[in-house]
């Protein structure tokens, strides 16, 4: 194979990337923007889909600009995106009708309450492998079709398009020919059937969503279209939404495999295989990324809303902290908090409580607590989140996980790694190219370019370094009873 590099777009909540690895799984150059939210009213929260595209187009050619590499020399490109975000757009013009609903958003909690009164709960868990709620995408969709003048009639006559990121960001790079999305992104809509691997017909009926609106299923890795850059094509071979993006480049392909990735929000995954585990924890079940040449695997996972976020909020809200990497020092300056819990429910709590009416709120205050203690646990509380996942997950799929693979931003913070570690009484291993997300789009691009092969990921993911526990067993039980009291105290019901 002639072919030396592989593109990855990672489109994240917060920013917009290009990353360029070559043929080691090396990082040539990486090119990034930031991504502007828009809050139009307390609990929505939207993007502008152009920006993301041109932002996308600006990074591209930023980053293969500055790798000095030849575009005859790029094998391919995956995409990685964030997921749920929905994005609707008139077919002709290529032009969005609505900013894109972001995942966090919280204005459509009535039609999922609409949904539960009339007893879809079970048809959807069964079905769907999600619980009602409006992260998911299908409910964001019906709100722009119900709200922006027009749009359903131009739904029904087949005049607008749907799709999550991946499907907007490819359908543009494409010039309008391609509108498809891949298996994992498809199992975050709410509205597509994880059993018989289609759109569900009988939700779209209740939610009065034309089948004409939707994208193509396909693989993870396969043919999405192809790149016109600067005369020469380049193909999309690889899209997958971010968290399982990340559990592929992880290795995460096989049964048993557990992996975290501390981002704006933190999402964990275990890959159960074949088998479609139903989860009675308040877990999802939800598709990995799909190769042509093998059956489509399951995942349990656990969403947790406010990761990375609730750091940003020390640092943009509250102002204590000048920015993320400060706390590691904060954190190992004062001695271990004695049951002084922050509890980051700024958008409702996910797994496995699912409360999206809870708020945020700090338990154990005296007039000790300050500056530092508040910084610390917050930070603290990634990882009790992590281990309410953890702890479902291991009683769902009836394993034990001895490993925690991790990833994303937050790991670079060797004080959480160790206090995750702690808390979990499990080694916690962190790669040392942490950008695995979208080494993970690259891998699946790679794959179907002819590349690299699956096997070859244990190769090329080189380990930087595992945490293991030092926390005792009477301090661990103590710490974490403390968590679940704030926790129970902040629920709404």
């Amino acid at each position: 194979m002639s072919k030396k590099y592989v593109i990855a777009f990672d489109q994240g909540t917060t920013s917009t990337r290009t990353i360029v690895f070559d043929k080691k799984g090396t990082i040539v150059s990486i090119a990034q923007k930031e991504l502007k939210q828009y809050y139009p009213q307390s609990g929505w929260v939207e993007h502008d889909a152009l920006e993301i595209y041109n932002d996308q187009l600006e990074t591209f050619n930023q980053a293969v600009t500055e790798s000095g590499i030849n575009p005859k020399d790029i094998g391919a490109v995956g995409i990685t995106n964030q997921r749920e975000t929905t994005v609707v757009w008139d077919k002709e013009t290529g032009e969005p009708i609505h900013k894109a609903i972001v995942w966090l958003d919280k204005r459509t909690t009535d039609i999922c309450k609409d949904l539960e009164e009339k007893g879809y709960s079970n048809y959807i868990k069964k079905n769907t492998g999600l619980v009602i709620d409006s992260y998911f995408s299908c409910t964001k969709l019906k709100w722009i079709l119900d709200h922006v003048e027009g749009a359903q009639q131009k739904a029904e006559s087949g005049q607008l398009l749907f799709g999550t990121i991946d499907s907007w960001l490819i359908y543009k790079f494409t010039n309008g020919k391609k509108h498809v999305t891949d298996h994992t992104n498809a199992s975050r809509t709410m509205i597509y059937n994880i059993k018989k691997l289609d759109w569900d017909k009988k939700l779209l009926e209740e939610l009065n969503i034309p089948q004409s609106l939707l994208p193509k299923v396909q693989t993870s890795s396969s043919d999405f279209g192809a790149i016109d850059y600067k005369g020469i094509s380049i193909p999309i071979y690889g899209v997958a939404g971010d968290q399982q993006a990340s559990l592929f480049g992880q290795g995460g392909f096989k049964e048993g495999i557990a992996k975290s990735t501390f981002g704006t929000g933190c999402f964990i995954l275990l890959n159960t295989g074949k088998k479609q585990v139903k989860s009675k924890k308040g877990l999802l079940t939800t598709l990995t990324c799909s190769l042509d040449s093998e059956p489509v695997n399951y995942a349990l996972e656990g969403s947790i809303f406010a990761g990375g976020a609730s750091i940003q909020w020390l640092r943009d809200r509250m102002k204590i902290i000048d920015k993320a990497s400060d706390t590691e020092a904060i954190c190992n300056s004062i001695p271990p908090l004695k049951k002084v819990y922050v509890v980051p429910a700024f958008a409702g709590l996910g797994a496995p409580h699912w409360d999206e009416k809870a708020k945020g709120s700090v338990y154990g205050m005296t007039l000790d607590t300050g500056r530092e203690e508040l910084i610390k646990a917050t930070v603290n509380a990634l990882a009790y989140q992590t281990k309410d996942v953890i702890g479902a997950m291991q009683k769902d799929s009836k394993s034990k996980i001895v490993t925690l693979k991790v990833d994303g931003g937050a790991t670079a913070n060797n004080y959480l790694m160790q206090f995750q570690s702690d808390l979990l009484s499990v080694d916690v291993d962190r790669p040392k190219m942490i950008e695995v997300t979208a080494f993970g789009a690259a891998l699946l691009a790679g794959i179907k370019a002819g590349i690299w092969t699956k096997n070859d990921i244990a190769q090329i993911r080189e380990i930087d370094m595992i945490f293991s526990p030092k926390m005792n067993k009477k301090t661990r039980k103590k710490n974490y009873k403390g968590w679940k009291k704030a926790v129970k105290r902040t629920k709404s019901k």
